[in-house]
């Protein structure tokens, strides 16, 4: 799921707030929740018996979090190293009270050592939040050494500067969707999408006809829509000017369900009123589904877009997407849908310039109205208390995740609920498109970033698969194109009708097979001049070295006493090559001649034995083969 802050370059956390008067003891950092609301991240020093290094660390943290881009969840998680340690401090050093970074007594590395060595055994096994937690602490420790006027004393500069001591610890990888709840992922995105544009479509025409409500009425839903959608008037206005809910008259009242809580009635009708006019944070899942889906990049990549990351053409989009986590922009171009083929597609289209020309038109107002520039295309309008905020979308904000969107669209998977899937669904599809190729499937990242996240799974079971299939294909077209035997009896049944048809042959080419017209050396061939390691027409090259591996050749009886000389030569080889080349060179060469020489009888290979004797024969090959021999 999108993490808290990853949108933090466009929309800058608040900054801490400086202590108030009479509160010095305690740090704490003023940060935005998901849902627009404070929240209040504080350290207290003076609750521990570490005192000195607890408000060492406290400094630390503080100004971290003031100098730097900052989420809730990042300023929560160093808060939780803070007090873990110091509360290791308090029940394991002595004298803890009078412990401090800059003294050496009490050992402070010491402590440290200790309370890495007992941190994993809190978490399960594998958990990566020991070494997190480490990597806080060893941050915060850094900070304060880097400082001229803090003091850090013992042996803390080594480990910060050597290893951490910890391992990083693993994550359970998660398994893609199925193609099934992938494609009711995308209906229902691509239902929600087309009702969300509907609703604010209507909401912004009601908007139109309406007129300022302090000369129209303030009871009239098409004055409110036009005050808010206008800026004339802001929602605390309007909530000011509005009776209570119970007072509230039908045009209004009518709006929301009847069971609505008299003590919410009024803020939910703003609430109302704003989802009319701007997409609210459950309506931007649709969209981030969608993009997701047709471009098959990451959740935060494509949250992350703004409008000077998209450049339209007349048959393509250019989109360069940004993902922080590996410090990578790639621009990555998706051709453009014919829309006037078809009105109303029945199917989703996932057309991914027409995806954000849409989700563009919902949210440019918003960034309008809130100075933003260039615009993002994930922007939500929502009511806190009674404003009007104006945010990124948050795929973890409370009771508007995937899992809320789902639950509200009646959408069922099989699993985890987590978007990181629909990314690797997309992987999948890439992986079986691409026959396994790791370095196709891996375009938008490394191939260790695809080995330790992707090539698990269905995934892995694609490659495996291709490549098991491709080695099988190999070998059975080695073996299916080797030579065809024939035996006394089989040379002599060619000369009945069809039998030569069967195998390819005319009448002329048996007459010349018989002949030795056609004799390359060890093998006949029916057609030299159509071999399949050389051009059409030309002589084979490779002739009659690599005739036991050929389509084209026919062992005659004739051919024995070639084929044993052959089997020597190749015996004699094996001895002058290592293993591994002998059998990439001429391993089924080898196998085709012994099965070709099993195939005689014995008193057969006798005569060839007392021919090869008696005449002198000697292996026909050509100069280059021997040389290749040789060599």
């Amino acid at each position: 799921m999108p993490r808290r802050g990853e949108y933090r370059k466009s929309f800058p956390a608040p900054k801490p707030r400086a202590p108030e008067p009479g509160r010095i003891g305690i740090r704490e950092v003023i940060a935005a929740e998901g849902n627009g609301d404070k929240a209040v991240v504080s350290i207290d020093p003076q609750s521990f018996t570490c005192t000195t290094v607890a408000a060492e660390l406290a400094d630390e943290w503080l100004e971290l979090m003031t100098s730097a881009t900052f989420s809730l969840g990042l300023a929560r998680g160093f808060r939780r190293t803070v007090v873990d340690f110091c509360e290791h401090v308090d029940a394991t050093v002595p004298r803890a009270a009078e412990a401090s970074l800059a003294l050496g007594d009490p050992d402070m590395h010491f402590a440290v050592t200790e309370w890495l060595r007992l941190l994993p055994s809190r978490y399960k096994t594998g958990s990566r939040e020991p070494g997190w937690s480490a990597g806080r602490l060893r941050s915060l420790i850094a900070r304060r050494i880097e400082h001229p006027d803090r003091k850090v004393a013992g042996h803390l500069n080594g480990w910060v500067k050597g290893a951490l001591g910890l391992r990083r610890g693993q994550t359970e990888e998660l398994d893609e969707f199925t193609r099934a709840d992938k494609q009711k992922l995308v209906r229902a995105a691509w239902a929600d999408r087309l009702a969300t544009e509907a609703r604010i479509r209507s909401g912004r025409a009601l908007a139109v006809s309406g007129t300022d409500p302090a000369e129209g009425g303030w009871f009239v839903p098409a004055n409110l829509l036009w005050a808010i959608f206008h800026g004339a008037w802001s929602c605390e206005e309007i909530a000011e000017r509005l009776p209570r809910w119970a007072d509230m008259p039908a045009a209004l009242h009518d709006l929301l369900p009847a069971d609505t809580p008299m003590n919410v009635g009024k803020r939910r009708l703003l609430r109302y009123l704003v989802r009319q006019l701007y997409p609210h944070n459950l309506d931007l899942h649709s969209y981030r589904i969608l993009l997701m889906a047709a471009t098959g990049r990451a959740s935060e990549e494509v949250s992350a877009l703004n409008e000077d990351d998209v450049e339209f053409g007349p048959r393509s989009v250019m989109i360069d997407f940004s993902k922080g986590r590996a410090r990578a922009e790639m621009r990555q171009a998706f051709s453009v849908q014919n829309t006037d083929a078809v009105l109303h597609p029945s199917k989703p289209r996932l057309d991914a310039a027409e995806i954000i020309q849409g989700l563009l038109g919902l949210t440019r107002p918003l960034a309008e109205r809130a100075g933003i520039t260039p615009a993002p295309l994930f922007l939500k309008g929502a009511i806190s208390t009674y404003s009007l905020t104006i945010r990124p979308f948050d795929g973890c904000m409370q009771q508007a995740t995937l899992v809320d969107w789902m639950a509200d669209h009646d959408v069922s998977v099989s699993g985890l609920v987590d978007i990181r899937r629909l990314r690797k669904s997309g992987k999948v599809e890439k992986a079986i498109a691409f026959k396994g190729r790791v370095s196709d499937i891996a375009d938008d990242h490394s191939v260790e970033t695809f080995h330790g996240h992707y090539a698990h799974g269905t995934t892995l079971r694609v490659i495996a698969g291709n490549v098991i299939t491709a080695a099988q294909r190999r070998w059975f077209d080695q073996a299916l194109n080797g030579p065809v035997v024939l035996s006394r009896e089989a040379e002599q049944s060619l000369q009945e009708p069809g039998a030569a048809a069967a195998l390819g042959l005319s009448a002329e080419d048996v007459e010349q097979l018989r002949a030795g017209q056609l004799d390359m050396g060890v093998t006949g061939c029916k057609n030299p001049f159509d071999a399949p390691y050389g051009r059409p027409g030309q002589l084979c090259p490779v002739a009659p070295t690599r005739c036991l591996e050929c389509r084209n050749a026919f062992i005659l009886p004739s051919n024995l006493p070639q084929l044993l000389l052959f089997a020597a030569h190749l015996d004699q080889l094996q001895l002058r090559l290592s293993p591994a080349h002998f059998h990439a060179l001429w391993g089924q060469s080898r196998v085709n001649v012994r099965a070709a020489i099993a195939a005689r009888t014995d008193a057969e290979i006798a005569l060839a034995r007392r021919q090869i004797a008696d005449d002198g024969l000697t292996l026909q090959l050509p100069l280059a083969s021997h040389v290749e021999f040789d060599s």
